[in-house]
């Protein structure tokens, strides 16, 4: 990482560590709260932005990921940023076509269909050169934050990178990915590892850019029984954060908090809590007081209120916001959804919600 200068711009002083403090699991002054999708199309400036472009076209240009990356918090006084980017720029790096299709989502023209199509992938070793307009994003996005905030990076996990390699797209039952998983184990491992070999310089790649924190999603955990689970996603899971943070040590970068969001994982939280990360996010069917007890005390919880919660009114999404805050209790603990923003939501509600949980948390400590 040394060798192109990266890791080492000076970037503005950060001013408000709220979010990375209860990342690392230290007292903070009250609950910091950021949303998953927080830049996106419940926006009307974000629909404007993206207006006349195709979706990846916007990914490419880093200008226009930092300008969606922070809308949302010219809005609302949000404890972090999300790098505006997409989970689908990985298996694209490698060489897979990927287009978004308006009303239906992402679409694979040709997915792997057999385990020689695995020939068709580039070196996951160049993956990371080929991602240079998401660092350029990260790096630029991090000087226009201004220190407000930290700057959070993502990416995709293994498992459900894969099942979007093998679907071609979005599916209500992974039955394509999932026979690959009792078909041909095999290769699977192999999907696996080519994955994760491709994520780790990306992710150490985003933090040598100026990311302060990073996000894996496991979107499509629920797919997987935990037999499965533990079998195909789980190592590669634990193996992502090992690497990575051997990986920023050997680049001489600081450490920084990393954050797994398994969705409909539920069945796996005591061995999500062991994997290697700070941060367990959790989705909106965990109930707070049983996950704390199953994960124990070492790890910082992320979530979870039910995003359909915003479409309530503002008095009753402040009621909603106060019961899980006592919950979750006051540390170790960051407010969020328990899934991303939906595009017809109305942003005075999102508002209303990171205002409840400042306004809440604070009142909860000093009780």
């Amino acid at each position: 990482m040394e060798a192109n200068g990266m890791g080492r711009q000076n970037f503005p002083e950060l001013k408000n560590d709220t979010f990375l403090r209860a990342a690392w699991g230290e007292e903070t002054d009250y609950t910091p709260v950021w949303c998953m999708r927080q830049a996106g199309r419940y926006l009307p400036e974000f629909r404007e932005t993206r207006a006349a472009q195709d979706f990846f076209s916007t990914c490419r240009s880093p200008e226009a990921c930092c300008e969606l990356t922070l809308q949302p918090l010219r809005r609302f006084p949000l404890d972090a940023a999300i790098i505006f980017s997409d989970i689908l720029v990985v298996p694209q790096a490698l060489g897979m076509e990927v287009t978004m299709v308006p009303g239906k989502g992402p679409s694979f023209p040709e997915p792997l269909r057999e385990e020689k199509d695995l020939e068709r992938l580039r070196d996951p070793a160049a993956v990371a050169s080929e991602l240079g307009y998401v660092f350029q994003a990260i790096t630029l996005t991090r000087q226009q934050l201004a220190g407000r905030v930290p700057l959070i990076g993502f990416a995709g996990a293994p498992w459900t990178l894969m099942t979007y390699m093998v679907e071609g797209g979005g599916s209500s039952t992974m039955a394509q990915a999932k026979r690959w998983l009792y078909q041909r184990p095999q290769a699977s491992h192999k999907l696996l590892g080519i994955l994760t070999d491709a994520l780790v310089p990306y992710l150490i790649g985003q933090v040598a850019a100026g990311a302060q924190a990073l996000q894996l999603f496991e979107s499509h955990a629920g797919h997987l029984g935990s037999e499965l689970f533990g079998k195909f996603a789980l190592p590669y899971i634990r193996d992502v954060a090992k690497r990575v943070k051997a990986g920023l040590q050997k680049a001489g970068l600081a450490p920084v908090p990393m954050i797994i969001f398994a969705k409909d994982g539920h069945f796996a939280l005591e061995e999500l809590a062991q994997s290697g990360y700070e941060v367990v996010g959790l989705d909106w069917t965990v109930a707070p007081k049983k996950a704390r007890e199953r994960v124990g005390k070492t790890v910082t919880l992320q979530g979870n209120l039910d995003p359909c919660a915003l479409y309530a009114s503002e008095e009753e999404i402040g009621r909603l916001v106060q019961q899980m805050l006592d919950e979750f209790g006051p540390q170790r603990y960051i407010a969020n959804l328990g899934h991303g923003l939906y595009p017809d939501m109305d942003p005075e509600h999102v508002g209303a919600f990171v205002d409840a949980v400042h306004k809440h948390s604070r009142l909860l400590r000093q009780n």
